[in-house]
């Protein structure tokens, strides 16, 4: 049986999104650990604070948890930026995964716009 939240395609987007970064920093050079580490920790905490929101019984619970879901969007933008300028990943793939966060972020103002649409 699934989750919930399982179905929503933002969350679908935002594991795909922690999956890539995966992969990604996995050829990051010795000596940016701690990038990788931040990136890694970053791109995982969107899906898990959608998750975390959904499993919320009060609107202001969910709307906390997404809404932390969303920042964690905005904290994957200085990782990436600072990987692109230290020519640890490419201009293209930065712009990929920039252009991936921007639509995560939409979906996830969608959702916690959608909270006030709904009794609870």
């Amino acid at each position: 049986m699934a989750f919930a939240f399982e179905k929503l395609i933002v969350y679908q987007k935002s594991v795909d999104f922690a999956d890539v970064i995966c992969q990604a920093t996995e050829q990051f050079p010795r000596g940016y650990g701690f990038l990788s580490d931040q990136l890694n920790r970053a791109a995982l905490s969107i899906s898990a604070n959608i998750a975390e929101g959904n499993g919320r019984f009060t609107k202001p619970d969910r709307r906390n948890f997404f809404g932390i879901a969303r920042g964690s969007v905005q904290e994957c933008v200085p990782f990436l930026e600072l990987a692109k300028r230290r020519g640890i990943i490419a201009v293209e793939q930065h712009a990929a995964l920039k252009d991936r966060l921007e639509e995560i972020a939409k979906m996830l103002a969608g959702l916690i716009s959608g909270l006030g649409d709904r009794r609870n």
